[in-house]
């Protein structure tokens, strides 16, 4: 019997993840680490959509739209203008598919979209560039990366380094996790029942809420997928032993759990 698979990825993608794990036949149950909300002021976001459909703003029209996850695609467009298009000669990108699944949801067509191939097996920045290096020459575009407050600035120093100019706007804010009851109920029976659950963590960030959320937990016991090494070392640093690293997608986690589950 696989065990139960605990989906810590920020609401509506933990009920969709959840939902496509079930059909592959895993039991998975929704316990969001992060929220997502709404940007503190949104006329960052409307002056970069003013400066993607070439109606000025602020700062010239972008050769590259760079979206940190689904949530920031997600926020992003639902503040995009009612007739605005995505324009032809913009370059859309993420880091995994997930990214790449939401981009071609919003509308942008998929010759425009950019991200790692699931064969590689590498969903990062690091990979996203390898990807993107040279397609363009970088030196004077400009480039927009589309986040949430803060987050890894790998790419975009490395964009300035040949030669580009590259501003944030921030789409979302994270907010700290308020478990409902099923999600209550869900953390107590992973504590409680170690050896029957397996926690998929697809942020480092959301790690970290967990020792708020049982201050006196022991994780030793505890199984663990995470979709980056660096995902996989802080799960390693709260105290579980047992973890492996998996690719974002429903079908890699199934795998890896049915495999781990095997007799």
């Amino acid at each position: 019997m696989p065990p139960l698979v605990l989906v810590t990825r920020p609401q509506p993608q933990a009920d969709e993840w959840v939902a496509r794990l079930q059909a592959l036949g895993v039991p998975a149950i929704a316990l969001p680490l992060m929220g997502i909300a709404a940007p503190a002021d949104v006329a960052p976001v409307q002056a970069a959509w003013q400066a993607i459909a070439q109606r000025g703003g602020a700062g010239e029209t972008p050769a590259l739209v760079m979206f940190v996850s689904p949530n920031a695609v997600a926020r992003f467009f639902a503040l995009r203008p009612a007739d605005a298009a995505w324009p032809a000669g913009v370059l859309a990108a993420g880091v995994g598919p997930g990214t790449r699944v939401a981009l071609l949801q919003a509308g942008v067509p998929e010759a425009a979209v950019r991200t790692p191939t699931e064969a590689g097996g590498q969903f990062d920045s690091e990979a996203l560039w390898a990807l993107l290096q040279p397609q363009i020459d970088w030196a004077g575009r400009s480039v927009l990366i589309v986040r949430g407050e803060g987050g890894r600035d790998w790419l975009a120093d490395t964009l300035r380094q040949h030669g580009a100019t590259v501003r944030y706007v921030e789409a979302y804010r994270r907010t700290v996790p308020v478990p409902d009851a099923a999600g209550r109920a869900a953390l107590q029976r992973a504590l409680a029942h170690p050896a029957a659950c397996c926690w998929l963590f697809s942020s480092s960030e959301a790690v970290g809420h967990l020792p708020a959320l049982a201050p006196r937990a022991d994780w030793s016991r505890s199984h663990a997928l995470a979709t980056h090494p660096r995902i996989a070392e802080a799960v390693r640093q709260l105290g579980m032993v047992d973890v492996r690293q998996v690719a974002p997608s429903p079908q890699a986690v199934a795998e890896a759990v049915q495999a781990g589950s095997a007799p």
